[in-house]
């Protein structure tokens, strides 16, 4: 099964290549030979691949920057995703895109479920939600991931930062009323995997649509801070304080959903796909990212 991937440094994409499972083939394509700001390079690229399937995963993620650079938010998320989607409709394959829990608004008092109604409040959000729209739209084979609070032990992500930060800090102070389910890129790229090898041999329409993909278990930032500073405190001895703050006392550009937490039963119905509990995963890559640290030095 060979998988072509948009974007080559990602998280996703990244975890994707580490699996080096038999029988699958993890194809990263990105710029300068496929580039989202010029869809004309999209379908060339992937039908010189001659994947099984394309998952779409580049996307435009400063979401603060996002704020002031509405058209290149919008130009990748949007119009870079419509013209994966249509190219792999053109070429008679599936597409997988990943999407975000930013579609929602977050003020609802319990976990999101796929038919509740979106409203994004921020450009980032509004970006991927137009991005859903348009995937759906240019391709009816399509299986669109919403997923959150994505980290790896690869890029730029809350994980490593914290633990950069406990490098040259004994206390922090992290946003408590923001509520979410941490989801490890690896998580998400075994899911991938397993959704991809039902996807292209069972064509029944239920099998199509939005999904919601996190990881198990839920908690705030703070919370997960402390997990991860627990974690390194097990293995190096040294601790860091965290003192819970108010959203309000850590102003962004973006506003942020309150409420994160994505329910994911139809993705464990219809694909018999379950993640991990949170803390499990975390601590694998908390692991090894200490490993790598203490290799460094």
């Amino acid at each position: 099964m060979r998988i072509a991937v948009t974007g080559k440094s990602g998280q996703v994409t990244s975890a994707l290549q580490a699996l080096k499972l038999p029988g699958v083939e993890i194809i990263a394509v990105g710029r300068p030979e496929l580039d989202l700001l010029e869809p004309s390079t999209v379908r060339e690229t992937i039908a010189g691949i001659r994947p099984d399937v394309v998952v779409s995963s580049a996307a435009y993620t400063a979401v603060d920057r996002a704020e002031s650079d509405e058209a290149s938010a919008f130009a990748v998320n949007r119009d870079g995703a419509s013209a994966v989607a249509a190219a792999a409709a053109d070429l008679a394959l599936p597409v997988i895109h990943l999407s975000t829990d930013y579609v929602f608004n977050g003020d609802k008092p319990s976990p999101y479920v796929e038919s509740d109604p979106v409203g994004p409040v921020s450009i980032y959000g509004r970006s991927k939600l137009e991005g859903e729209y348009a995937v759906a739209a240019a391709n009816e084979n399509h299986v669109i991931l919403r997923t959150a609070w994505v980290y790896s032990i690869f890029g730029h992500n809350f994980v490593k930062t914290m633990l950069r930060l406990a490098e040259t800090r004994d206390a922090l102070s992290v946003v408590s009323d923001q509520q979410g389910c941490p989801t490890s890129a690896h998580d998400i790229a075994d899911a991938i995997v397993k959704i991809t090898g039902r996807l292209t041999q069972d064509a029944n329409p239920p099998l199509r649509g939005v999904f919601h993909l996190a990881g198990s278990g839920e908690t705030n930032w703070a919370e997960f801070a402390r997990y991860i500073f627990s974690i390194r405190q097990e293995k190096t001895g040294r601790g860091v304080t965290v003192t819970d703050i108010a959203t309000a006392d850590y102003p962004t550009a973006a506003k942020r959903p309150a409420n994160s937490i994505l329910c994911c039963d139809k993705l464990r119905s219809l694909y018999g796909v379950s993640m991990p509990d949170w803390r499990v995963s975390t601590r694998t890559a908390v692991t090894k990212l200490l490993e790598e640290s203490k290799e460094a030095v």
